[in-house]
């Protein structure tokens, strides 16, 4: 029996493949094949799917360049369901600019937008932005301008000292980057005592980012941050600092 004809196509034809990342085992996103993309997909060994909305084959990169070179094919115990395990070129899967298509967490009865924009979606698929993406683009909440800046400072990481400022931290190492926020605290306070509006909005951002470089280096992200926030919304300074005293 062909290979092929051991997986339980649907009515359409068609059977969801789960994309996954090879070296990390996180979900990247969930598409459809029809016989023609999964045999497309074993033979050129790049995920082809197929787009159920435009009713042709997706060849994945095609237009973003975030091709996924697939490394092992797999099907479930009911074979109907394709396993994918890949590589992600530019460690961005979803048409959002994100990691993964799986970005929202339900947090106490909402969604909540948890992985960082990687690169804006404008940039990966130029003149033809996504409405939810365009309404991000004209109005940055604060939120997704720090993931943007994060991004950027992750991306960093292992990159040539002599030609980022941010690589040349991450390779002088921990004492370095702590150095930079010590030095950006004072240049704050300082700036405070002054009155300098101007001074402190500058000094309070380079502050942030040093910071988001201190959070990239111990593999946290602004949203822990925030989540962090969220948590303490609502609830008294003085109760909060009794239940940290309290802590062993």
């Amino acid at each position: 029996m062909n290979w092929l004809d051991q997986v339980k196509w649907d009515s359409r034809g068609l059977v969801p493949a789960v994309a996954q990342d090879a070296r990390t085992g996180r979900v990247l996103m969930v598409a459809w094949m029809n016989r023609e993309a999964l045999e497309q997909t074993q033979a050129r060994g790049e995920a082809v799917y197929w787009s159920r909305s435009r009713q042709k084959l997706w060849h994945k990169g095609e237009e973003s360049g975030h091709v996924q070179t697939v490394r092992d094919i797999r099907l479930d115990c009911d074979g109907d369901v394709v396993l994918l395990q890949v590589e992600q070129a530019g460690g961005i899967a979803c048409h959002t600019g994100r990691e993964s298509c799986f970005y929202s967490r339900l947090d106490h009865g909402e969604w909540q937008a948890v992985d960082p924009v990687l690169k804006d979606p404008g940039q990966i698929y130029p003149g033809a932005p996504h409405a939810a993406d365009a309404a991000v683009q004209s109005a940055p909440s604060a939120a997704t301008v720090l993931d943007r800046v994060y991004a950027t400072i992750a991306s960093r990481r292992g990159a040539d000292p002599d030609a980022s400022y941010v690589a040349r931290l991450f390779h002088k190492g921990e004492d370095a980057i702590l150095k930079k926020i010590g030095e950006e605290a004072t240049e704050l306070v300082m700036a405070a005592k002054d009155g300098d509006a101007d001074k402190i909005l500058y000094e309070t951002a380079d502050l942030w980012f040093h910071s988001l470089v201190a959070l990239a280096q111990h593999g946290l992200t602004p949203q822990q941050v925030l989540d962090e926030l969220q948590r303490r919304e609502g609830r008294s300074g003085l109760a909060e600092f009794a239940a940290r005293r309290s802590q062993p």
